[in-house]
């Protein structure tokens, strides 16, 4: 199966193509997980979950803390290795006991936390376990020329703005570091991009830095599982909502076909009324 064209992203798109959106078979999964299980000790992470993602579909994965998104998302990741279920990937299926496995699938997942390598510059994060290299007198020796100019280019074509590469990763702010989190992944080719509470650190330019990215990606055939808690994103790039709650699957939704407080509802499991500070204080609560 051909890879999306994330060299479009990566280098200048000609004018004749430019605009274009690859076209997308709508009958195929580009996921299928079924049956899916994991306890730690006593706790039951995930029960019998499942999940499912056509080609170039955003997917919001939604639950309140311990739902079992990032465990369920692990496990397509290759972190976690699952008690039970199956996996399928453009309809074969895998098994992943590594990360390694997952990538070599094209299944890409950036962190929560985002697994930088804080005392390496922006280029060696970029290219960790992979640099540019050169021989001397038949040793490998590190291209740091080649490295920062393919980091500055990967960086500038995705929008991203780091003032210099040779910067070390400790010393730049929140959102640059998500933001050379998500440029490693995207540097992967995947066809599946995981994103895992990918704003929640960032400014307002910055999450709408992101959210375009997703768009972008999607549109070119990228399938995007996106865990956030800023549900006002969800229906600004997602197709898709599911919703787990203590490690099953409670709900699915079409964007279209739902709302924030639909949304919030099935997360916490019943109706949610919202009140303000200055309404309690009214009613006495914090008297």
């Amino acid at each position: 199966m051909a890879m999306p064209p994330w060299h479009l992203l990566l280098f200048p798109v000609p004018a004749s193509v430019q605009g274009m959106t690859v076209m997308i078979d709508t009958d195929t999964y580009r996921v299928r997980m079924t049956g899916i299980s994991k306890r730690y000790g006593t706790m039951q992470s995930l029960d019998d979950a499942s999940l499912s993602l056509k080609p170039g579909e955003v997917l919001g994965l939604v639950g309140d803390n311990g739902a079992g998104k990032s465990t369920l998302s692990k496990v397509l990741s290759g972190a976690v290795i699952p008690d039970a279920g199956t996996i399928e990937i453009d309809g074969k299926p895998v098994s992943f006991t590594s990360p390694a496995d997952a990538r070599a699938a094209h299944v890409e997942m950036v962190y929560q936390d985002l697994a930088l390598c804080d005392t390496v510059d922006v280029a060696g994060n970029l290219f960790l376990g992979r640099e540019p290299k050169w021989r001397l007198g038949g040793i490998p020796m590190l291209d740091k020329k080649t490295m920062h100019a393919r980091a500055r280019t990967m960086l500038s074509n995705l929008g991203i703005v780091i003032p210099d590469t040779r910067m070390k990763v400790e010393n730049l702010s929140g959102g640059q570091r998500q933001s050379i989190a998500i440029g490693r992944a995207t540097s992967f080719n995947p066809s599946v991009l995981i994103m895992d509470e990918p704003t929640a650190a960032l400014a307002v330019a910055e999450v709408e830095a992101v959210l375009e990215l997703i768009r972008t990606v999607s549109a070119q055939g990228v399938s995007v599982i996106l865990i956030t808690h800023r549900l006002q994103d969800l229906f600004l790039v997602c197709d898709r909502i599911q919703v787990m709650y203590e490690g099953r699957n409670v709900a699915e939704r079409r964007i279209e076909d739902t709302s924030i407080e639909e949304v919030v509802n099935l997360i916490v499991g019943r109706k949610f009324s919202a009140r303000s500070a200055g309404r309690a204080a009214d009613e006495g609560v914090f008297a």
